[in-house]
């Protein structure tokens, strides 16, 4: 099976599982509302503690622990695991960093740039730079090309501030990770 096939798997068999579980909250049954909720929690906690001693021992593994965190990171379907279990071999600023580079050919051929100022609390606070700051698409430049690409690589952060800029809040609190958050296709070395 080719890396395509199984990354379709895996975003077929997320978004079942998210169908499952708006179904059950939806129910009017709040015991089955409880019941499942423990049931995804305590699988969730189980499967999450044995991913975090497989990479422990991976980090003790010296330099070809290093290479599969690094392999995890370029993995679609292995990275967005690990983030779902809080356990993503980069950290946020990290993934931010990443997303912003992705962006910044499309702002420079606005004349525009992107300054990363922080990463607090899951808070990101960006600096728009250029001709393309202050002009009435950079609003839309940040919305359609830097947000996305920051929840993308970093569907935890909680909101983007901008300088000048109205701060813009997270996509829709849910339960959990939606799917399309989840899972990106990563580059493949």
């Amino acid at each position: 099976m080719d890396n395509t096939q199984e990354e379709q798997e895996f975003r077929q068999r997320m978004q079942r599982i998210e169908t499952l579980i708006q179904e059950v909250e939806a129910s009017a049954d709040p015991n089955l509302k409880a019941k499942t909720r423990e049931i995804v929690q305590t699988l969730m906690e189980f499967h999450g503690r044995g991913l975090e001693r497989m990479l422990e021992h991976i980090a003790g593994a010296g330099e070809g622990g290093d290479a599969l965190f690094q392999a995890f990171a370029r993995d679609g379907l292995i990275a967005s695991l690990l983030l779902l279990y809080g356990l993503h071999p980069l950290d946020l600023e990290t993934r931010v960093r990443q997303a912003l580079d992705k962006v910044r050919p499309y702002l420079h051929s606005h004349q525009g740039e992107v300054e990363l100022v922080s990463v607090t609390e899951g808070v990101v606070r960006l600096r728009l730079q250029g001709s393309c700051h202050g002009c009435p698409s950079s609003a839309l430049t940040l919305k359609n090309t830097i947000e996305e690409a920051i929840y993308e690589a970093a569907p935890e952060v909680a909101a983007l501030e901008v300088d000048n800029l109205e701060p813009s809040p997270a996509p829709s609190a849910t339960t959990f990770i939606p799917v399309e958050q989840l899972y990106s296709p990563r580059p493949r070395s």
